[in-house]
């Protein structure tokens, strides 16, 4: 299990947390993708987020969907995941390149602008919850930070790191997301404040060798840290051809007939993780039998 994430408790359950390693996941999305650095780190970071949230889920079909809007080249990010942390995700311009900020790292900030951040969480209601947020600085995890103090009344503090090599491999991906329970003693709140106050970056961590657990460890290990779990997480993608056909039937007998007319097969794209599958003319014509 390369890819993994760790759910913890400290100070008594007075604070969870929960840390992430995703190198596999996050390269598995730039090589099907073919994204450049920048969106490498950018779909990084919000995938890191999207795991270590599924895996918050109660209910074993509960589904989350991270989506940002942003006025940046990158256009915008959607990652699902479910309770199992199991994850996709895309960006909109994958090919976005960008010269670094003014510390010399990826510019994610740049490649995402000014925007929105919406958390959708299909909990089998029959509606789903929606909970949205004006991007903060489009570096994701300050973003994440201020969605889970503001739509959900959770004092969390979110880190997320993507390393990228020269030649545009993910050399590492991780994160943490750490929360404070409403009856967390002040002066636990006051000592954490400054631990993180003095951490460096995820990525230093990572680069460090650190594992989710030594970043715990790190952040938490005078709070009295205990690992309750180990989850594996993977980037997954549960379309298939059935599914589109699903997809192709819902759009109606008028636009079936019309791609039959066409006489050419049709190919449908899956955006989370770019596979393309065909449909004959023949298919098409089964395809309408099925249809309403």
């Amino acid at each position: 299990m390369s890819d993994y994430i760790v759910r913890a408790t400290a100070a008594d359950n007075q604070i969870r947390a929960f840390a992430a390693t995703t190198r596999e996941l996050v390269e598995h999305a730039r090589e099907i993708h073919n994204l450049s650095p920048v969106a490498s780190a950018a779909l990084g970071r919000l995938m890191t987020a999207g795991a270590m949230m599924g895996a918050m889920m109660k209910g074993e079909d509960d589904l989350l969907t991270l989506q940002i809007q942003g006025s940046g080249p990158i256009g915008g990010i959607t990652v699902t995941a479910d309770a199992k942390a199991n994850v996709k995700g895309y960006v909109n311009v994958p090919d976005v390149i960008l010269p670094p900020n003014e510390k010399g790292k990826l510019d994610v900030s740049g490649a995402v602008g000014t925007g929105l951040l919406s958390v959708i969480k299909d909990m089998g209601m029959k509606e789903p919850y929606v909970g949205q947020t004006a991007l903060q600085t489009g570096e994701i995890a300050e973003d994440l930070t201020y969605y889970f103090a503001t739509s959900e009344q959770v004092p969390s503090s979110v880190g997320l790191g993507v390393l990228m090599t020269k030649e545009n491999h993910v050399e590492e991906a991780g994160g943490f997301i750490i929360q404070l329970m409403p009856f967390t003693d002040e002066k636990v709140i006051d000592a954490l404040e400054e631990k993180l106050g003095r951490m460096t970056s995820v990525t230093s961590l990572l680069k460090e060798g650190k594992s989710p657990e030594m970043i715990l460890e790190e952040l938490l290990g005078e709070f009295g840290l205990e690992i309750n779990e180990t989850i594996p997480t993977q980037f997954y993608c549960n379309c298939s051809k059935k599914r589109v056909e699903k997809a192709i039937i819902s759009i109606g007998k008028k636009e079936i007939k019309d791609m039959i007319a066409d006489g050419k097969p049709i190919e449908v794209n899956c955006h989370f993780c770019n596979t393309n599958y065909e449909f004959s003319v023949e298919e098409l014509k089964e395809i309408l039998k099925k249809s309403r």
